[in-house]
């Protein structure tokens, strides 16, 4: 079955780095970092469904609201969808944040934090995880709602 996977969680909480070390090899990845633009972003994901490729969302999809376009489209094209939440405290994302390349202003993330919308299987997700940076390595772990 093809499979659409959609991180949540606020800025340098490690969701690009988790899609580099466990998906770059088998899924899309589709990030609005990357691609700038919700068109061009539209078209990746309608060249994934036709193409019935495996994808990551890797955006902060922090709201129910945010993560309900790409979970509808999935169900439309009977993809699997599994949600990724990175649970992390606002101190240690503001220090990863920090040791970045391509720091985001510090205002930012703690308004993410703020907004933050833990994902929920009555969404329509088939299955979460929860992902924490334990000592600079990911724990995955089954997600309790």
């Amino acid at each position: 079955m093809m499979e659409m996977i959609i991180f949540t969680g606020i800025p340098a909480s490690g969701k690009s780095s988790l899609y580099k070390e466990l998906f770059f090899k088998s899924h899309i990845r589709i990030s609005l970092d990357l691609l700038n633009t919700r068109n061009k972003e539209n078209k990746l994901l309608r060249y994934c469904f036709e193409t019935q490729s495996k994808m990551v969302i890797d955006n902060t999809n922090i709201t129910v609201e945010s993560r309900k376009k790409y979970i509808e489209s999935a169900k439309q094209n009977q993809y699997e969808i599994i949600g990724y939440f990175f649970e992390s405290s606002i101190q240690d994302c503001l220090e990863r944040n920090r040791n970045r390349k391509d720091a985001i202003n510090e205002i930012g993330i703690k308004a993410k934090y703020k907004d933050l919308e833990k994902p929920g299987f009555k969404e329509g997700f088939d299955k979460i995880f929860n992902v924490r940076i334990v000592n600079n390595t990911f724990k995955i772990s089954p997600y309790e709602n």
